[in-house]
């Protein structure tokens, strides 16, 4: 078994992926079956077959739906957001996931009223009910995504 050096992407992601591989092979003339396409996606990702990758990536379902960009809500830094979640990884170590969101409005991460820093786009790992194990000074997550 591959131990891929990057975390690998949802299962859900992963079938995506296989199904826009299978399309863009027919486009170019070539059919394959759903099946195959899964076993070419195993290999890119270095592993002998489907069912070894989809092992490696976790049997349970994903806790969020990555559907071309799913809308989220939540908190960062303490500041509220709306946004999409851009990408869902799932992490070796259970029940972690590395998740990018684009906010719809830039957020400032800095609460000095002298300055502002503001941000658009985060990743960070969050746990299976959307919060970031690290926490700010005040003892919040930096994440809470709202499921």
């Amino acid at each position: 078994m591959n131990e891929s050096p990057t975390p690998l992407p949802s299962i859900v992601v992963l079938k995506e992926r296989a199904k826009r591989l299978r399309a863009e092979l027919k486009a170019g003339g070539e059919t394959i079956t759903h099946s195959k396409s899964l076993e070419l996606l195993a290999h890119q990702h270095g592993y002998k077959d489907w069912n070894t990758l989809h092992a490696a990536a976790g049997n349970g379902p994903p806790p969020y739906v990555v559907d071309g960009g799913a809308k989220v809500r939540g908190h960062y830094l303490g500041q509220p957001f709306e946004g999409e979640l851009i990408d869902v990884q799932t992490l070796p170590m259970p029940g972690r996931f590395r998740v990018t969101v684009h906010f719809d409005e830039p957020v400032d991460v800095v609460t000095f009223k002298s300055f502002s820093n503001f941000r658009q786009r985060v990743s960070c790992t969050v746990d299976g009910k959307g919060k970031t194990v690290e926490k700010t000074s005040d003892g919040r997550p930096h994440m809470v995504l709202e499921i």
